[in-house]
């Protein structure tokens, strides 16, 4: 059995992110991940990264390699009611308020930065399976058909979704929702403009993305298949429709889709195992908290562990998840508040929803608050 100070399983975002910033730690570093080579750089999602998520990723020195388009404004608004509120980069003194950035190119960026610190990628072994033992766990490792042993004094699971790792002590909520994402062309060119959007059939949100948009739009699961047979000009016109107007489209890119459920396990630590990314939470779409959170999970606890954590690993994870809590708890909350607030469809619902974000545009400091919330997350507040 060979040794090691940490395993991490996954070389996805949350993954690399977490390797590289361990890198130059000092600590012996093993990483795996089921895929193939270069699976990570075709990711095709599209990712929203908040003021704070470039911050971090300065710090790991990816950020000048990342294609990234800035967002200055974000417009929020509802359709059917009054009242719409709109968040401004200039109002904080910063040059956007986020980014938007193909998770493909960011996987690849972090690859190739924690590849000249000589850390390698064992691609094509899977963690087959973790227990705990002396002072940490014993993994097994699956490649090629062959499995190995390794000892790591503390394991991250940054691979898979919740149930990775086990499905006890998950919180699973069905939103009975799909989200189909398209790159979609404005008939008229904007810059720098983000939109929220709450409809009768979900939240719909437009990115910009270089000269376009990315486009993600929340339907009933049971409307789905009618939405993805639409022809091009037929989704264009319906985003168009939904967006009031506000933007018409000239060209819609191939769509895809996936359903909108939120899984969080009750323990992001146990022992010397700690779950980050995806296989901690998975978040509804909206409001785009849901890589920013994972970000701020992984400097964390690479920052504890470089400054003596690993002295005592089960204590400092313990430590990890008591710092985490709060913001964990925050963007979590906050990110299914909302789209549970916005799914009652009542008149009186609605009508109180727009006067609530004509208040929010009438009233700086609320605004700023919930503005600050989605720069920097928990530490925002006092």
């Amino acid at each position: 059995m060979t040794a090691t100070d940490v395993l991490i399983a996954g070389a996805g975002p949350a993954g690399l992110a977490f390797g590289l910033a361990l890198a130059d730690s000092g600590l012996d570093v093993t990483m795996v991940d089921a895929r193939p080579a270069g699976a990570a750089a075709q990711d095709r999602r599209i990712l929203a990264l908040s003021h704070g998520s470039r911050q971090i990723l300065e710090r790991l020195g990816v950020w000048p390699q990342l294609p990234v388009t800035p967002i200055e404004r974000i417009h929020v608004s509802q359709s059917g009611t009054l009242g719409r509120s709109l968040l401004a980069a200039a109002d904080y003194g910063l040059t956007a308020l986020g980014y938007v950035v193909a998770a493909g190119k960011l996987a690849e960026a972090l690859a190739d930065a924690l590849a000249r610190t000589g850390v390698v990628v064992r691609h094509g072994t899977r963690l087959e399976q973790c227990t705990e033992q002396d002072e940490g766990c014993s993994a097994e490792l699956l490649a090629g058909g062959q499995s190995a042993r390794v000892h790591a004094r503390l394991v991250a699971l940054c691979e898979g979704g919740v149930d990775a790792g086990g499905k006890e002590a998950v919180r699973e909520r069905d939103y009975a929702q799909h989200a189909v994402l398209a790159i979609a062309t404005p008939a008229a060119a904007t810059r720098g403009l983000a939109y929220e959007r709450f409809t009768a059939h979900g939240p719909l949100a437009l990115l910009p993305f270089g000269r376009d948009y990315c486009a993600i739009y929340t339907c009933p699961a049971d409307q789905l298949e009618a939405v993805m047979a639409l022809d091009e000009a037929a989704f264009a016109a319906r985003l168009g429709a939904a967006m009031g107007g506000r933007v018409q489209f000239s060209r819609i890119g191939p769509r895809a889709a996936f359903p909108l459920v939120l899984r969080v396990r009750a323990r992001a630590v146990e022992g010397h195992r700690v779950w980050l990314g995806n296989a901690a939470q998975t978040l509804h779409p909206v409001a785009g908290q849901g890589y920013n959170l994972a970000l701020r999970d992984v400097i964390e606890l690479a920052d504890r562990l470089r400054t003596g954590g690993m002295a005592d690993v089960s204590a400092s994870l313990a430590q990890h998840a008591a710092a985490r809590r709060l913001d964990r708890a925050g963007a979590i909350g906050f990110t299914d508040g909302l789209v549970r607030l916005f799914d009652l469809d009542l008149p009186a619902a609605r009508h109180a929803r727009g006067l609530g974000l004509l208040a929010l545009d009438l009233c700086p400091p609320v605004r700023h608050m919930l503005a600050r919330r989605m720069l920097f997350g928990a530490r925002a507040w006092p």
